[in-house]
């Protein structure tokens, strides 16, 4: 593993309790950050942190990651216990459930708009007036290939993904003189617990597009959104990175 140096630097990471998020902690730790984990499920943040005893210092928060008073007081929790917030990885997501768009129900396409965009806004919203304070940040947004290419069954999902695009790319140019970078990720299929809320064949679907015919894992996007955490990062803001076995187009 490829040493990133982000000594000194404090990350939150929101999903940090399992899957992707999990593994961007880990990844954070080893090169030196201390991470505040916000997770809204609290029994999976006390497993996580009996994980990752002894890798480096962490925080927890169980935190409802859709309401802007909890956003705002795990926010502050940080600060008080590991400073200044100069990473965001906004992880958190759900995938809802597998139906076409006239079968779902108002109240399951709304909740993955609300827990995979708004939550998005709602942690930036909170976290970069503290890095504009300081003119550093970094923050990497979780977004989806089903954000550029929308998959069927999962029309909310695709649209919450393509919402987080957008909010990446505009943030990106509103910061873009302030000394902090916006960027997100667009994986295909990765291999974590949230398969296990979408069909099988959703999941054939999925991996019938990708050209290495395989799904991605867990450790090659946390390498990734490592490297857009660190200061190398320096002249890309408002970027997708690709990670999708191929499958990306554009």
């Amino acid at each position: 593993m490829n040493k990133i140096d982000l000594q000194g630097k404090v990350a939150v990471v929101t999903g940090a309790a399992r899957g992707i998020g999990l593994a961007i902690v880990e990844r954070l730790l080893a090169s030196g950050a201390r991470c505040s984990l916000w997770d809204i499920d609290e029994g999976a943040l006390n497993s996580a942190a009996k994980t990752l005893a002894g890798r480096g210092e962490i925080h927890s928060a169980a935190v409802d990651l859709t309401k802007a008073e909890a956003v705002n007081a795990a926010t502050d929790a940080t600060g008080r216990t590991l400073g200044s917030i100069d990473i965001l990885v906004n992880n958190a997501g759900i995938a809802g459930v597998s139906k076409k768009l006239w079968e779902c129900t108002p109240a399951e396409w709304f909740q993955v708009i609300n827990i995979d965009l708004f939550s998005v806004f709602l942690c930036c919203h909170a976290v970069a007036p503290k890095m504009i304070e300081k003119r550093y940040g970094r923050i990497v947004n979780i977004a989806s290939i089903a954000g550029k290419e929308g998959n069927p069954n999962a029309s909310h999902y695709s649209a919450a993904k393509a919402g987080v695009i957008g909010l990446t790319k505009s943030l990106g140019k509103e910061l873009a003189q302030t000394g902090i970078i916006v960027n997100c990720v667009t994986p295909a299929v990765i291999e974590t617990d949230i398969l296990k809320q979408v069909s099988q064949e959703h999941i054939n679907y999925m991996l019938s597009k990708i050209p290495m015919g395989r799904t991605g894992l867990k450790e090659e996007v946390a390498g990734l959104v490592a490297w857009l955490c660190s200061a190398e990062c320096s002249f890309s803001t408002g970027a997708v990175f690709d990670i999708s076995g191929g499958r990306a187009t554009y």
